[in-house]
């Protein structure tokens, strides 16, 4: 069996990361302000669809989302992290190696994510028409953090935004 073709979602993901900046602005947002990345992309996705998601869509989203995050994602991060500075002992080309394939792993379920917030909200049903592209971006990131209680880093929102445009 052929895994099938990825998502919107996903190829709409690889191609905002893909962009100068954005990689380490999404790393500063989950680092000072525990973004889960894969769901300020769906934001991102989201308004890219037209739609406006608010503090209570993204409790949802995130809920729905949080058991795959902390038992797969999360330990899989931490894995590969830890193996950029192994202890003395540890061969630094064995352990090179071992980091590489655990961020393969790692990679492959931040798909199954996102492809899991592909299936489950499905523009048609997720959130508020909406219209203005780059307002309704802002707004999403907005609300999400307000889900998260959180202000974000705005120079990091601000990369994030630069990089957003039509497709």
């Amino acid at each position: 069996m052929s895994p099938a073709a990825p998502s919107p979602f996903w190829t709409f993901s690889l191609e905002i990361y893909g962009r100068p900046g954005v990689p380490p602005a999404c790393l500063t947002l989950q680092g000072e302000s525990g973004v889960d990345v894969n769901i300020l992309l769906f934001g991102l996705f989201m308004a890219r669809s037209g739609r406006s998601l608010s503090v209570a869509d993204f409790r949802t989203i995130d809920t729905t989302m949080e058991p795959w995050r902390i038992a797969a994602v999360v330990p899989l991060r931490s894995v590969r992290t830890f193996l950029k500075t192994p202890p003395a002992a540890f061969a630094h080309e064995a352990t090179e190696a071992l980091r590489t394939r655990v961020k393969a792993v790692e990679l492959e379920a931040e798909r199954l994510q996102q492809e899991a917030l592909f299936a489950h909200f499905p523009a048609a049903e997720c959130g508020a028409p909406a219209a203005a592209l780059h307002e309704t971006a802002r707004a999403n990131i907005a609300a999400y953090g307000g889900f998260l209680g959180k202000s974000f880093d705005e120079a990091a929102v601000g990369t994030i935004l630069g990089a957003f445009s039509p497709a």
